[in-house]
């Protein structure tokens, strides 16, 4: 097909060598588009993250009160972060069926046309309510896409590879994560120097990009073999992409229940508590730039100006921003514009300090896997990312840390995620692959969807601790990672073992 050698007899699969031996250029093209699906995909999700302040800050800008502004931007903010996750989890159920039912390939089309649309629908957003609306839309796109990436790799691959080539389809979304990062810190920097405003709209419409790639998914990628197999045989076709079949075999019921709440740990731990460390970050830095930038306007400023700097200066300290004139509301305007400008490097480091640390945890789980197993590498994963994420949210002040503290939590809570990538398909046949693999994946969004409503509710709980709010609602909210390593004795380890068919 298109001069791609679409078959790899199994007879003749290298046994030993690098884990690519035998990998021929089809294979290498199937890898490249599903993670290309899955990187677009994660890029979406990071402009989502590290918008988020600045989106909620614009859309509520006619709350004028500093502390009830910072109040709604963080729960209108948890408020859209749980609808995208709700969108999410109902396109993997629904996404995740028809991967079964019409194949892998159309599915991922549809899916990455939907994520990338929505995304560039955000930018028109006027309200909170139709931007979370858009972020609903955007999920469910979003939450289609990884079942049946996965579950195409995973079919195509030879079985000697498949771990390896999972791990790194979903190493290298963190390359989409990155680069979402550097989006955001180079419109940050020219929103500081005055070049642009509303940098958050600029990003969801760079989000729409991806809808190129359906071009190349509709032109030379087939359906695997396997999934062929099972659509023609007539005792099974009626049954892919069943939940009622899902459901009605025990082995597979127990598979999904478990393999659910397995991602709950995960899924809520990064959603609900590690992706907040941007704006944990860029409000440990709020304070201290603000005071930067006043300083360093005052000081440039001609003395007529600088008075009217510092007189305002004196109102934003003391939170009396209801006193301001006409002219001082201006003045803030282009103030706080530097402002915004200066607090998103802090928060893009961060962001490429999660994904860079990342990347390596995803891909190494899939190699420590090979060796020790699945099951005990997930526990390794979880204990280490349960320290990790207590670490960071309890000790970080200062930029520094972004390069010591926030890698390693990047690299232990997504590690998870190569696992689940390596995992589902494996505890599922071919006709429930996708939509097994969708239904523990996606399917704990539903319930990691009130993460952030539990975030909300834990805020108000340590309200009395001002800023450090967010701190005490992460460690807490970091029990998360122990219901993984309550339903993994219940699981089957399938290190070593064909694919089920």
């Amino acid at each position: 097909m298109h001069g791609f050698d679409t078959t790899e007899p199994a007879s003749l699969e290298p046994q030993s060598g690098p884990w690519w031996t035998g990998m021929n250029r089809y294979h290498w093209f199937v890898l490249t588009v599903a993670a290309l699906g899955w990187l677009f995909d994660c890029l979406d999700q990071q402009l989502f993250i590290l918008s988020r302040p600045a989106a909620m800050g614009e859309l509520l800008r006619y709350i004028t009160d500093e502390d009830k502004l910072r109040d709604a931007k963080s729960f209108y903010g948890d408020i859209a972060t749980s609808v995208f996750i709700a969108g999410w989890a109902t396109g993997g159920l629904i996404f995740g069926m028809l991967g079964d039912r019409i194949g892998r390939a159309k599915t991922m089309l549809l899916t990455i046309l939907i994520y990338s649309l929505c995304t560039g629908l955000s930018a028109l957003s006027v309200t909170v309510y139709d931007f979370a609306f858009y972020r609903f839309l955007t999920g469910l796109g979003v939450g289609g896409e990884f079942a049946v990436g996965v579950s195409l790799v995973a079919e195509v691959m030879p079985s000697r590879a498949r771990p390896q080539a999972l791990a790194l389809l979903q190493a290298l979304s963190a390359f989409g994560n990155i680069s979402a990062a550097f989006i955001n810190l180079g419109l940050g920097v020219a929103e500081g120097e005055g070049l642009i405003s509303s940098p958050w709209r600029i990003m969801f419409c760079i989000g729409a990009a991806p809808a190129l790639l359906s071009l190349v998914i509709r032109r030379q990628l087939k359906e695997p073999e396997t999934w062929q197999k099972a659509q023609h045989a007539g005792a099974v076709k009626k049954q892919l992409g069943s939940y009622r079949e899902l459901f009605s075999n025990p082995k597979w019921r127990k598979h999904a229940i478990l393999g659910l709440m397995l991602a709950c740990s995960g899924v809520i731990g990064l959603w609900a508590i590690g992706f907040y460390s941007p704006d944990l970050i860029r409000q440990v830095q709020s304070k201290p730039i603000t005071v930067a930038i006043y300083t360093e306007q005052i000081a440039a400023a001609a003395p007529e100006k600088a008075e009217q700097l510092q007189a305002l200066y004196e109102l934003v300290k003391s939170n009396k921003l209801k006193d301001l004139t006409a002219e001082q509301k201006q003045l803030k305007k282009e103030v706080d514009q530097k402002i915004n400008g200066r607090l998103t490097v802090p928060q893009s480091l961060t962001s490429i300090a999660i994904n860079v640390g990342a990347f390596f945890g995803m891909f190494g789980f899939g190699a420590l896997a090979q060796r020790i197993g699945r099951k005990n590498t997930f526990v390794i994963a979880l204990l280490s990312a349960l320290v990790s994420t207590v670490v960071v949210f309890w000790f970080l002040t200062e930029t520094w840390q972004i390069f010591v503290l926030v890698p390693i939590m990047g690299f232990c809570q997504l590690s998870l995620f190569g696992g689940y990538a390596v995992y589902f398909p494996e505890l599922f046949p071919t006709h429930l692959r996708s939509t097994g693999t969708s239904f523990c994946y996606n399917v704990g969004r539903f319930v990691a969807a009130l993460g952030p409503l539990v975030k909300i509710w834990l805020n108000k709980v340590f309200s009395g601790y001002g800023d450090d709010a967010i701190r005490y609602a992460g460690v807490s909210m970091c029990a998360v990672f122990l219901v993984g390593l309550f339903v993994l004795p219940f699981l089957p380890e399938t290190k070593g073992q064909p694919l089920p068919e």
